[in-house]
């Protein structure tokens, strides 16, 4: 406490160039949880850069934050380049704007150039311009989908990846050896522009993300002469532009879009947790779908990275498919369009999470796919893409996706894109609705092939320094006392992907896993079912993921429910 007390009283005594953050420092005066909460540690710059709640405090994003990672940045790549560039974009999130041109200030300060998108434009273009402009980095002010008083800052390596563990580390590093308030901001913002050591991102370039999103289509005609109704909304972020850019360049005739949610918000008002993952969040879309009986509900998240959708079954009912299983259609839909079009690249390769669904393995091998596992984070996935195009081969990559609704077709982007997997939902929707079916008719084929995959996720929030105490204890204790027995079923092996080692319990036979470490448990439990955890490395919870396997719905859906309640009884 005397440490983070200290620190407050010099940023008390500071005079701070945001007065938002003197009048909050006031306001806390005599709150000494308060104070501790935003002092006790630095926000850290890990492998997914920064995010935390906007604020003062050096546990907070503010603009001294978001300088002394950029300082953190500029050192590393001065240290590595002799002429470095960095591409900066920016979604709707309260102080967004301000935080990108701050980033863009220390970096044109440092003898560093930077591209500058003119307004708030998605992660999958900053990932694009990063590899437009052959940058050597990217930065993307964004907290994501996470509530409205969080920020963050993702940062980008050359390949349009988020940064590598190597390179965040040495940022961090440098980072540490700047004084909070130490920052070099020598030259202005204004005039960083005039000498062009900042210039912003024209429209030719967008044009150019567009013309190949467009290319990504495997079926065109099927938008074309379609009569689909769609409903789309932007969750008050920067899809709005793009995606309904997309839909009229690729001939999607009936589109109504949510009012309350069209134009960007950083408050979100309509839905304080911002994620298509959330039903309250499609809350609106899912009544304006029903009022207008749309075919579709299309949603996409603050920075346009990750896309929900509702669908109006033969019913008459609005229903959400979650992320796995849109996955499942999109690789199924790809997969039977390129072949039956002579497209299909040779020895093609599909890549996915560890947490996604075991059930696009099987869609896949029946397409002859190959389909590869990689750790959860979507870096993972476009890492693979670049060993890839490394070889020449890049042509062989035909999906990528997370279960957390984050999916990628194409090889000029390098994180999840809602604007290109926006655009394949409706031509998807499109194309089924044409034989007749919607794409929970499609499913349901599917399930009837493979079985019924039942799958949930539960997120446990555990907030400020007890909280990540609690997680890690939570961790421990499942490492240490694996269970040999979930929901009245055998535990098979235990998989711990940090120590990197599989255990098959009934023997005792260890071997390797051939991934890089990460804090990642997973129980395979007989009959196909499996639980894993995860705590969250841009958020204070733990995830736990489920999969249940049955021959009926009713029947995954109670063991699906049964590991729900061992996940809860392990949290408390």
């Amino acid at each position: 406490m005397e440490k983070a007390m200290k620190l407050y009283k010099s940023w008390l005594s500071y005079s701070l160039e945001d007065a938002d953050l003197s009048a909050e420092l006031r306001s806390i005066e005599n709150d000494e949880e308060a104070i501790f909460d935003r002092f006790y540690r630095d926000l850290s710059f890990g492998t997914a850069g920064l995010r935390g709640v906007i604020g003062a405090g050096t546990n907070r994003m503010n603009i001294y934050t978001v300088r002394r990672a950029t300082q953190g940045l500029a050192d590393m790549l001065k240290n590595k380049k002799s002429n470095p560039s960095v591409a900066i974009s920016y979604d709707s999130r309260i102080k967004s704007d301000l935080f990108a041109k701050e980033a863009a200030t220390v970096l044109a300060s440092n003898g560093i150039k930077v591209h500058l998108t003119n307004r708030l434009m998605p992660t999958p273009v900053l990932s694009f311009c990063v590899r437009y402009f052959n940058a050597d980095a990217g930065i993307m002010i964004t907290a994501s989908h996470n509530p409205s008083e969080y920020n963050g800052y993702k940062a980008y390596g050359p390949d349009g990846c988020q940064m590598n563990a190597e390179d965040s580390a040495e940022v961090l590093k440098y980072a540490e050896q700047t004084d909070i308030f130490g920052a070099n901001t020598s030259l202005s913002f204004e005039k960083a522009l005039e000498n062009k050591m900042i210039e912003y991102i024209e429209q030719s370039v967008y044009e150019d993300y567009y013309n190949r999103v467009a290319g990504e289509s495997v079926c065109p005609e099927a938008i074309a002469n379609s009569d689909l109704k769609i409903v789309y909304t932007a969750l008050n972020g920067t899809g709005n532009e793009p995606v309904r850019h997309i839909f009229e360049k690729m001939g999607v005739k009936n589109v109504s879009v949510v009012a309350e949610q069209e134009m960007p918000d950083g408050n979100f008002t309509t839905c304080p947790y911002p994620n298509p993952e959330i039903k309250e969040a499609l809350a609106l879309g899912i009544k304006k779908c029903i009022d207008e009986e749309a075919d579709l509900l299309v949603a996409t998240d603050p920075d346009a990275d990750r896309v929900g959708i509702a669908v109006r079954g033969a019913d008459g009912k609005v229903r959400l498919m979650s992320g796995n299983a849109v996955g499942v259609l999109l690789i199924d839909y790809i997969a039977k369009r390129r072949i039956e079009k002579g497209t299909m690249p040779k020895a093609p390769i599909a890549i996915k999470s560890i947490v996604t669904t075991s059930l696009a393995e099987w869609v896949a091998k029946k397409y002859g796919i190959e389909m590869k596992n990689v750790l959860t984070g979507f870096k993972y996935i476009g890492e693979q893409i670049r060993l890839l195009e490394e070889k020449g081969e890049a042509d062989r990559f035909v999906l990528g996706y997370e279960e957390s609704y984050g999916y990628l077709t194409g090889s000029f982007v390098r994180d999840k894109d809602a604007v290109i997997t926006s655009m394949l939902i409706v031509e998807m929707a499109s194309f089924y609705k044409a034989e007749g079916k919607t794409l929970l008719d499609v499913y349901a084929q599917i399930e009837k092939e493979f079985g019924i995959y039942h799958h949930g996720v539960d997120s446990f929030k555990f907030a400020g320094a007890k909280g990540l105490k609690k997680m890690q204890a939570i961790m421990q204790s499942l490492r240490e006392g694996a269970p040999r027995e979930i929901a009245g079923l055998k535990v098979v092996s235990v998989l711990d992907y940090q120590s990197r080692v599989k255990t098959k319990l009934e023997s005792g036979e260890q071997s390797e896993i051939e991934l890089p470490a990460a804090n990642v448990l997973e129980f395979r439990i007989e009959n196909n079912c499996k639980l894993m955890v995860r705590p969250s490395g841009t958020e204070p919870k733990i995830k736990f993921y489920y999969t249940a396997v049955s021959d009926s719905k009713e029947a995954a859906e109670k063991l699906c429910a049964d590991l729900a309640d061992f996940a809860k009884k392990t949290i408390e």
